[in-house]
């Protein structure tokens, strides 16, 4: 980011304390993502996931890939120029997800898959996580031609996404580390006659 480069000059310059850079930077901010914050990303994914189930839903190269092919279906928190929080999607093309979904993007469709939230682990028990989400998907509803998304979560974290709108369409198919998962839906269709009137 060209706000942490530091500035090299031949001779010392000296910052007032009151002068510190952090300061010219939005307090929060919602954006894409691109793949220079992938780093970031993968950081706070591997912190919030090993530690509890060994196992990242995204490797970085895996963030790096859906950032570069589909930055639109993503979306970071950012708070004085750090990342807090984020979502990364991609495009989906069939009813259920699969395992090819877990890496695949397929452009133009209908379905979004959410591969991952996570929230940095000094930002947690704070209500971010639902923000976020509630942001995200009312970003997904203004862009055309979208109609739902799609996730697999693990069972304690259903009631999460039930609060969130989403439904269950029952156990996935899809296995990481013998680990099973709930498949869950949300509904975006129906919506574009409100889409006038909704900030979009």
């Amino acid at each position: 980011s060209p706000f942490l480069t530091p500035i090299l000059s031949k001779r010392p310059v000296r910052v007032s304390p009151m002068r510190q850079r952090r300061h010219t930077l939005p307090a929060s901010e919602f954006r894409n993502l691109t793949p220079q914050d992938a780093i970031s990303v993968f950081e706070i994914e591997r912190e919030a996931f090993v530690s509890v189930s060994g196992e990242c839903p995204l490797t970085l190269d895996e963030v790096l890939n859906f950032l570069g092919q589909c930055p639109e279906l993503s979306l970071g928190w950012f708070e004085e120029g750090q990342l807090v929080a984020f979502i990364i999607g991609s495009g989906w093309d069939k009813e259920r997800l699969s395992q090819e979904a877990m890496t695949q993007h397929v452009p133009d469709t209908r379905t979004v898959h959410i591969h991952v939230l996570s929230v940095h682990r000094h930002c947690r028990q704070q209500g971010k996580g639902s923000i976020l989400l509630w942001r995200y998907l009312q970003y997904l509803r203004c862009m055309p031609g979208l109609r739902r998304a799609l996730l697999i979560c693990e069972d304690f974290l259903v009631p999460f996404y039930l609060k969130a709108g989403f439904k269950e369409k029952g156990p996935s198919a899809i296995s990481v580390s013998n680990m099973q998962f709930q498949e869950m839906e949300y509904t975006l269709g129906g919506q574009a006659y409100t889409r006038r009137n909704s900030g979009c």
